[in-house]
C-alpha cells in the first residue's frame, strides 16, 4: 500500500535534497539558498537546470542519472506528487538534483541573476483561459529573464496542441530564437536518449494515442517581449484535471 499524503510529508521535511517553500510561507521568510546554489548545496559550479511542473520528478531525476556533470532542480507545489522523484533521488545516492516545492509564480524568488542555465516545461497545464498562467507566457518570461543566463534555453515538452500553439506564437511574435520545433516528437527523429525520458503523464497521453510536441527555444535577456495577439482553437479533450470549464471552441 503506498503511503498517505501526511506520511509522504513527513518524509520530504527531512529530506536533505528537498526545500519546502510554498507561498503563504515564501512571502515572510527569506530563502537563504538564492545565488548560493552552487556553493552551498551542490558543491561546484556545474550548470543549473529546472524542471518547472515537475509532478513526480521522473524527468528531474532521469536528467540527473544520465549527466552528473549538471545539476537539476524540479519545481512543483503538489509535495505528494514530488515525493516519488525525492525519494528515488536519495536512495540512489544522486548528489547532483534537488527540489522545491513552492509556487511557480514566484520562482524568481529563489535564484540570483544568471543562476539557472536552463529550464523544461513538462507537460503542464495549458490554462487556455488565461495567458498569464501558462508558464511559456509573456509573464512567465519575464520572471526566467530574473535568473536565467543570457539565451538560456527553455524546452517544452507537452501534449496539448493549443499550449504548443500558443508558445510556437509567442516565439515567433518576439522573435526568439527558436532551435528545433516538432508536432510529433517521436515520429521526428529527435526523440534521443534525453526527449525519450518518459514521465507518468505522458505514458498516459502516448498510450491513448497522443502526439507528443516538442519545442527549443532561446531567451535573451533584451526586448520588449508582447503576447501575441491571436485565438487558439482549445484542446478538445478532458482528463487529469484539464477541462475547458468553457463552451467556447477558440481562445487567445
Amino acid at each position: 500500500m503506498s503511503k498517505g499524503k501526511l506520511a509522504k510529508f513527513a518524509d520530504m521535511a527531512s529530506y536533505p535534497h528537498v526545500f519546502e517553500y510554498p507561498f503563504s510561507v515564501a512571502e515572510n521568510v527569506p530563502f537563504e539558498m538564492k545565488g548560493r546554489w552552487h556553493k552551498d548545496f551542490f558543491g561546484n559550479d556545474n550548470p543549473i537546470i529546472l524542471e518547472l511542473g515537475c509532478g513526480r520528478g521522473e524527468y528531474s531525476v532521469g536528467l540527473a542519472r544520465r549527466f552528473p556533470s549538471k545539476n537539476f532542480i524540479g519545481v512543483d507545489i503538489k509535495g505528494a506528487r514530488m515525493w516519488s522523484g525525492a525519494t528515488d533521488s536519495l536512495n540512489e545516492g544522486l548528489k547532483n538534483v534537488a527540489f522545491l516545492r513552492t509556487n511557480i509564480e514566484i520562482i524568481d524568488r529563489f535564484f540570483a541573476p544568471g543562476e539557472v542555465s536552463e529550464i523544461w516545461l513538462t507537460f503542464g497545464d495549458p490554462q487556455m483561459k488565461k495567458a498569464t498562467k501558462r508558464l511559456t507566457s509573456t509573464f512567465f518570461m519575464e520572471r526566467y529573464r530574473r535568473f536565467l543566463v543570457d539565451n538560456g534555453v527553455i524546452h517544452l515538452k507537452t501534449d496539448s496542441n493549443f499550449m504548443f500553439t500558443y508558445t510556437k506564437y509567442m516565439v515567433e511574435h518576439n522573435r526568439l530564437p527558436l532551435e528545433f520545433i516538432t508536432d510529433d516528437l517521436y515520429h521526428s527523429g529527435w526523440a534521443d536518449d534525453i526527449l525519450s525520458i518518459r514521465t507518468y503523464y505522458e505514458q498516459q497521453w502516448l498510450d491513448r494515442g497522443l502526439n507528443i510536441k516538442y519545442m527549443k527555444f532561446r531567451l535573451p535577456q533584451t526586448g520588449t517581449l508582447e503576447e501575441p495577439d491571436v485565438e487558439i482553437e482549445l484542446d478538445d479533450y478532458r482528463s487529469y484535471n484539464r477541462s475547458k470549464r468553457s463552451g467556447l471552441e477558440k481562445s487567445k
